[in-house]
């Protein structure tokens, strides 16, 4: 007797390779993705902007970065409680001084072209259809810094406009680098905030524009995990104490699921070695001066020194020395 409906992933045509570039932005669920592709020694640069929801606001960013375009963007920035702040940006991304920040943004934008120029791929991740805009302007914001609710108006995005957003978006990518693949996956993550009835509106929309853009744009893939999270894991036992956020469990599941589609096979063998070793070193040991808990160390040093020649591990290194220096 079946008692659950297993999503099976499609290997994808174009694998990702470990040491080539990998660039995520979006939502939080970009963030979790990206800081796992970190832990597996990937080369990526996770959500350079910070969090970020709605498609708009993501590919405003993304062209940004291709076109280096910094003329107007001193006009997205909104002073709050003596803070500076930009409305494209993230609240991490602050100052009192007007402009060290700018100088901070212009530095995060350099950073990230070079970075995607070089990259095999993007990872777009899409959380919500609904979108603020500013009263006095009627520009959209990605965030809206606490400043009150009465200088924003809240709209669902059309389908239409997500489309030709993202049609956009995708040729000018695909024009400054030719040979990039798209990832693009819709956050599991519901917001309550919208209500769950209007959060299925939003992600129904999302859903359908990642479908159109997929049938559109040969070289972009959709990843379920939307899907994964909804759907294969259809239980409240995969969400944390929040009941919208994957659990750890759940986001390893949804993990696996996409090394498997597309990771290649160097990826994929240096995983089981890494995760070998990132056993080790969890390790605790009861009697830390004992002979035999001295050699583990020494041996756990010379698979450091191994995997040294394939990834960056030096931090993982000090931190066995000095555990052997501490005898």
């Amino acid at each position: 007797m079946q008692f659950r409906t297993e999503i099976n992933v499609s290997p994808a045509s174009q694998q990702l390779s470990r040491t080539q570039g990998i660039f995520t932005i979006g939502s939080c669920f970009a963030e979790v993705m990206g800081k796992r592709l970190q832990e597996a020694k990937a080369n990526v640069l996770v959500n350079p902007f910070g969090t970020i929801f709605n498609p708009l606001s993501i590919h405003k960013l993304l062209r940004a970065v291709l076109e280096q375009d910094e003329t107007n963007l001193a006009e997205g920035l909104v002073q709050q409680n003596g803070i500076w702040y930009h409305y494209d940006f993230h609240s991490s991304f602050s100052h009192p001084d007007f402009e060290v920040l700018l100088q901070m943004l212009r530095e995060k934008l350099q950073e990230a072209h070079a970075f995607i120029k070089q990259s095999q791929a993007v990872m777009l991740t899409w959380g919500t259809a609904y979108v603020y805009e500013r009263q006095d302007n009627g520009v959209l914001v990605a965030n809206c810094h606490k400043v009150p609710q009465k200088a924003f108006t809240k709209r669902l995005l059309s389908l239409e406009e997500i489309t030709e957003d993202t049609r956009q978006t995708l040729q000018l990518l695909k024009t400054h680098c030719p040979y990039i693949q798209v990832i693009l996956t819709v956050s599991p993550v519901r917001h309550l905030k919208d209500t769950l009835p209007l959060n299925s509106v939003s992600k129904s929309l999302l859903r359908v524009a990642a479908h159109l853009a997929q049938e559109q744009h040969p070289y972009l893939t959709y990843f379920p995990a939307y899907e994964l999270l909804l759907d294969d894991l259809r239980d409240y036992r995969f969400y944390a104490d929040d009941l919208l956020h994957p659990t750890q469990m759940a986001e390893s599941y949804i993990w696996e699921k996409f090394i498997q589609a597309y990771a290649d096979d160097a990826f994929t063998q240096f995983l089981s070695r890494w995760a070998e070793v990132q056993r080790e070193l969890g390790h605790k040991s009861f009697h830390p001066d004992s002979p035999a808990h001295q050699k583990f160390l020494q041996k756990l040093l010379q698979k450091l020194h191994k995997l040294a020649q394939e990834a960056d591990v030096q931090a993982e290194i000090d931190t066995v020395q000095r555990q052997l220096r501490m005898q």
